[in-house]
C-alpha cells in the first residue's frame, strides 16, 4: 500500500525541479541548513501577474530564501505576444522560449511557476479589452483553481487593478486575483473543481505597490500599508536577495533583461487590497509553524533536533533524523498540502546529505514511437553512510529490475537497458500546444495539467533505495546528455517523435498571378527503415500535382526533399495547404521545429504541417533587396515570396557600393541593436539622396542598446514615442489618397487593412519635421487619432520611410494587403 505513495510524492519532487534536469541541483553544505530551516516553516505566498518578467524577483527570492515559505509565481500568459531580441520566434515559439526563461529564473529565487490558459496576444490598452479576448471566465476559473489546489496564505499582486497599471493584461491579472481571492472559498464558484481540489480561503491579498524607478517612495493610494524591507543579505548563500534577484531577472534574456545587482536596502510596500489588515507583517495572523498540521508534534520536534545537531562538514550525519522526520509525516494526513510539500523537501534533503547522483542517460536525444531506447543509467553516492539500490522501475516502457547493491562510496555504478517505447506513448508536444489555440486562450481539456508549468515526462526511471532500514523511491526523467568543446556537459530533454515528419520550406507563398510554385517539403525519419506516403489536403479552388509522393529513408534523422507544384486559384483567397504524412503504422501531420539557444534546453514542437497560400493581386517592381537585420524577424522570407532578390547586408555589405539595391529594408530594432549600423549612417542618407529607396521599420526610442539618437535615423529629425494602436481591426484612415505609396504599384484601399493579426502598429513616431508626410491615422477605441504610424520624406532624389505598421507580423501571417503595402514602399523611385 505504501508504495503508491512513495511514487506520488516522487513525481511532486519531479515537479518541483521542473522536469528537465536529471538531478536535483547540489545544495552546498550551508545550503541544506537552509533548507532544514525551510522545513520548520509551514506557510505559502502566491505572487499573480501577467507576463514573464513582469514578476518581482527580489520580492520572490525574499520570500523563498529568507522569509523560507512556498512561494509560487502566477503568471497569466507564457509572453507570446512579446517581440524577441535574440532571433526570429514569434507568437507561441517566442512563449516556448519565455516559458523556459521563467523556469530557469525559478531555479535562482527559489520559487515556483504556475501558469493560466490565457495567450498573450500582445499589448492591450484597457482590462476591458483583455478580457473580451481571453474570455474573462476561463482564466477567473484557472485563478480561483491555483489559489484552491496551492492553497496560498497571502496573494500578492504586482500591479494595480485600473489604468496605471500601463497595460490590459497588467490591469487584468490585478483584477482577476482580486475577484479569486473572494471566489476561491466559495463552494458555488466553479463547483466542478471541487472533484480535485477544495476551497480555500488565503488570510489578505495585499499589492506590492511600486513608483517609478521602485525607488522606496510611499504609494498615494488610499488604505492602510505595510513596509518590508526585501533587500537583505543571506550568508548560508553568501550573496545578496537583490544579488540572486539580478540572477534571477537576467534569465529573461529575450527580451533583454540582463540585470545588475542593487546591493542596498529595499523597502517594498504592501498595500492591503482585501481580507485581514496586516499590522506589521505580511504574514500577520498566519501561523507558518507545524501547529496548524494536526498532529505534527513530533514531527516539529525532530526537525529542531536536525537543525540543533547539523554538522557543516558532515552533512550524512543528518540522514538518520531525515528517514524518522520522513517516517513521522507519513503517519499523517496525506492529503495534506503540508504533509506532501514537506516529504518532497526531505526527499530533496536526503539526496543531498548523502552525495546521492543518478540519472538515466538514452543514447540519443529522440526515439520514435514503437523503437528500442538504449539506456546508460549511472548512480553514485558520495558519502560514507550505508545505502542500497533494490530496485529500478521504467515508468511510461515495461521494464522492471529487482537487485541489492550495497553502494560503495564514491564508486559510480553503470547500468545498461534498452526498453521498448509503447506505440501509443503520446509525442513530446507541450501540452498547452496539442490543439489549436482559440478565441484567446490555449485550448486545455484538464485543468489539472495547469499544476505544472510543462509536460510531466512520459519516460522516467524509478530508484528506490534502501536508507536506515526504511525504502525510498526517487524517479527522474530520461534526459540526454553530452559533451560540447565549449560548453562542456549539456542536457537535452528527451523527445518521444513520430516515424516522420514533414516541414514544407516556406511559411507563406505568394502567388501574383496564375503560374504555379514549386513548393518543397523537407521530409525527416526518426528512426531506421521509414517509408510511406505524403499526401496533400488541397483547399477548393487550388490544385497540386502530385497528389501523392512516396518517401524512403534508411538511417534515422535522415532528410529527403520532394517537390510539388501548386496551381493557385483563379480568385483572390488566402488559405491553408495540409501535408499528410502515412506509414504502416498510420498517418500524422506533424512538422517539426526546434528551438535552440544556449540559455534554455532545446526545445521541439511538432506544429501542424502547412502553409499559407495567398494568391493576391499584386505587383512589386522593386527586385534587388538590401536587409539590415535587427532583432529577428522573417520579413527577408516574405520579400523573396514577392519576387525579390534579398542581401543580407553585414559590415562588409555596407562598405560597398549600396546603388545597386532598388532599396534597403532595416530590420525591426536594428537601430536599437546593432552597434555599429551609427557608422554606416552617413552612407545610407547618401545613397537615399542619391536616388535610393530606405524603409526603416520600428525601433524603440532610448531602448536596449540604442546606439543612434532615433532624430538622426532620417535625413531630417523625428521622434518615435511609444504610440501604438492595439487593436488589429482599427480603422486604417488614408491622408494622402493620391500619394504614390498608396497607389503605384498597387492601389491600397481600406479593404488591404483587413484580416490583420495582434494590432497594427507600435513605436509610432510622434514629432516629425516639416518635410515628413504621415499617409494614415489610426486609434484605437476611445483615443485620439494617431499619425505617425508611416511617414515618409523625399530626400535628393530619393525616398525614406519610418514605419511602426507591424509588417514583422502581417507577412509572416501572410496577410494580402500588408503583402501590397510594403510592395509599393520598396517599389518608390521605380519606373
Amino acid at each position: 500500500m505504501r508504495k503508491p505513495l512513495f511514487l506520488f510524492h516522487c513525481l511532486l519532487l519531479t515537479t518541483i525541479c521542473h522536469f528537465i534536469h536529471a538531478q536535483v541541483k547540489p545544495l552546498t553544505s550551508s545550503e541544506i541548513l537552509l533548507n532544514l530551516k525551510k522545513l520548520n516553516v509551514v506557510g505559502s505566498a502566491m505572487h499573480i501577474a501577467a507576463h514573464p518578467d513582469d514578476e518581482n524577483t527580489l520580492l520572490l527570492t525574499y520570500l523563498s530564501k529568507e522569509r523560507l515559505v512556498k512561494t509560487q509565481y502566477l503568471a497569466l500568459t507564457r509572453g507570446d505576444g512579446g517581440q524577441n531580441l535574440i532571433g526570429p520566434e514569434q507568437g507561441e515559439y517566442i512563449g516556448i522560449i519565455r516559458t523556459q526563461e521563467l523556469l530557469a529564473a525559478r531555479r535562482i529565487d527559489g520559487a515556483e511557476q504556475l501558469f493560466s490558459r490565457a495567450y498573450d496576444f500582445g499589448f492591450s490598452k484597457t482590462r476591458e479589452e483583455t478580457l473580451k479576448f481571453w474570455g474573462e471566465n476561463n482564466v477567473l476559473s484557472d485563478v480561483v483553481y491555483h489559489i484552491r489546489k496551492n492553497q496560498p496564505d497571502v496573494l500578492i499582486t504586482r500591479f494595480p487593478p485600473d489604468a496605471r497599471a500601463g497595460h490590459g493584461h497588467h490591469n487584468s491579472s490585478a483584477f482577476l486575483a482580486e475577484l479569486a481571492f473572494k471566489m476561491a472559498n466559495d463552494p458555488t464558484k466553479f463547483p466542478e473543481q471541487l472533484k480535485e481540489v477544495q476551497t480555500w480561503q488565503p488570510k489578505r491579498i495585499v499589492w506590492n505597490s511600486f513608483s517609478p524607478g521602485f525607488n522606496n517612495q510611499k504609494p498615494t493610494d488610499k488604505g492602510t500599508f505595510i513596509t518590508v524591507d526585501i533587500g537583505g543579505y543571506n550568508p548560508l548563500i553568501g550573496k545578496s536577495h537583490a544579488e540572486i534577484a539580478a540572477e534571477s531577472r537576467s534569465s529573461h534574456k529575450s527580451q533583454g533583461f540582463g540585470s545588475g545587482a542593487n546591493r542596498n536596502a529595499r523597502v517594498d510596500f504592501m498595500l492591503h487590497k482585501d481580507g485581514v489588515p496586516a499590522e506589521k507583517d505580511v504574514f500577520d495572523g498566519v501561523d507558518l509553524t507545524w501547529s496548524r498540521v494536526k498532529g505534527s508534534e513530533q514531527v516539529a520536534q525532530l526537525i529542531d533536533q536536525a537543525i540543533r545537531n547539523y554538522n557543516v562538514s558532515y552533512p550524512a550525519s543528518s540522514v538518520p533524523v531525515l528517514v524518522k522526520i520522513y517516517e513521522e509525516l507519513g503517519k499523517l494526513d496525506a492529503k495534506n498540502l503540508y504533509v506532501q510539500q514537506k516529504k518532497a523537501e526531505v526527499e530533496v534533503l536526503l539526496q543531498n546529505c548523502l552525495g546521492l547522483w543518478f540519472e538515466t542517460n538514452p543514447t540519443d536525444y529522440a526515439v520514435a514511437v514503437g523503437d528500442r531506447a538504449p539506456l546508460k543509467i549511472s548512480v553514485v553516492k558520495r558519502s560514507d553512510f550505508p545505502i542500497k539500490l533494490t530496485r529500478l522501475q521504467f515508468i511510461g516502457a515495461s521494464k522492471d529490475t529487482t537487485m541489492t547493491l550495497e553502494m560503495k562510496n564514491n564508486e559510480l555504478s553503470v547500468f545498461s537497458f534498452a526498453p521498448t517505447v509503447p506505440v501509443n506513448t503520446p509525442i513530446s508536444q507541450p501540452y498547452w500546444l496539442v490543439k489549436p489555440i482559440k478565441d484567446g486562450a490555449f485550448q486545455i481539456d484538464d485543468q489539472s495539467k495547469l499544476s505544472t508549468p510543462e509536460n510531466i515526462p512520459t519516460l522516467q526511471t524509478a530508484f528506490t533505495f534502501e536508507i536506515s532500514g526504511q525504502k525510498f523511491t526517487f524517479t527522474k526523467p530520461w534526459v540526454f546528455k553530452s559533451t560540447d568543446p565549449v560548453d562542456g556537459e549539456v542536457y537535452r530533454p528527451f523527445e518521444i517523435r513520430p516515424e516522420a515528419t514533414a516541414n514544407v520550406s516556406e511559411k507563406v507563398y505568394v502567388f501574383a498571378d496564375n503560374q504555379p510554385k514549386t513548393v518543397d517539403i523537407v521530409v525527416k525519419a526518426h528512426r531506421a527503415n521509414v517509408k510511406g506516403t505524403l499526401t496533400f489536403d488541397v483547399p477548393a479552388g487550388w490544385g497540386v500535382e502530385p497528389m501523392q509522393l512516396p518517401f524512403e529513408m534508411r538511417e534515422k534523422y535522415q532528410e529527403q526533399t520532394v517537390s510539388v507544384k501548386v496551381f493557385p486559384s483563379a480568385q483572390q483567397s488566402d488559405v491553408k495547404l495540409k501535408v499528410i504524412t502515412k506509414t504502416d503504422n498510420g498517418e500524422n501531420s506533424y512538422s517539426l521545429r526546434s528551438v535552440e539557444y544556449k540559455h534554455i534546453p532545446t526545445q521541439t514542437i511538432y506544429p501542424s504541417a502547412t502553409t499559407a497560400l495567398v494568391k493576391l493581386d499584386i505587383k512589386n517592381k522593386a527586385k534587388n533587396i538590401g536587409y539590415i537585420a535587427g532583432a529577428g524577424d522573417e520579413v527577408p522570407a516574405a520579400l523573396r515570396q514577392m519576387g525579390c532578390q534579398v542581401t543580407l547586408l553585414d559590415e562588409g555589405a555596407l562598405n560597398k557600393n549600396l546603388s545597386v539595391y532598388d532599396a534597403i529594408v532595416v530590420g525591426v530594432r536594428a537601430y536599437n541593436t546593432e552597434e555599429r549600423i551609427k557608422y554606416f549612417q552617413p552612407k545610407l542618407m547618401e545613397y537615399v539622396k542619391n536616388g535610393g529607396t530606405m524603409v526603416v521599420q520600428y525601433v524603440t526610442a532610448g531602448g536596449f542598446g540604442n546606439t543612434l539618437k532615433v532624430q538622426e535615423m532620417g535625413p531630417y529629425p523625428f521622434k518615435v514615442g511609444r504610440d501604438r494602436v492595439t487593436e488589429e481591426d482599427a480603422e486604417m484612415r488614408i491622408l494622402q489618397p493620391a500619394h504614390p505609396i498608396l497607389n503605384t504599384p498597387n492601389k491600397i484601399t481600406t479593404k488591404d487593412f483587413e484580416g490583420w493579426i495582434q494590432e497594427r502598429g507600435i513605436y509610432f513616431a510622434v514629432e516629425w519635421d516639416k518635410n515628413y508626410v504621415p499617409l494614415f491615422s489610426a486609434n484605437d477605441t476611445g483615443e485620439a487619432a494617431k499619425e505617425g504610424s508611416l511617414i515618409y520624406t523625399q530626400y535628393g532624389k530619393g525616398h525614406f520611410i519610418y514605419t511602426g505598421i507591424v509588417f514583422f507580423r502581417e507577412l509572416p501571417a501572410g496577410v494580402p494587403g500588408a503583402y501590397r503595402l510594403f510592395a509599393n514602399m520598396i517599389s518608390l523611385g521605380k519606373k
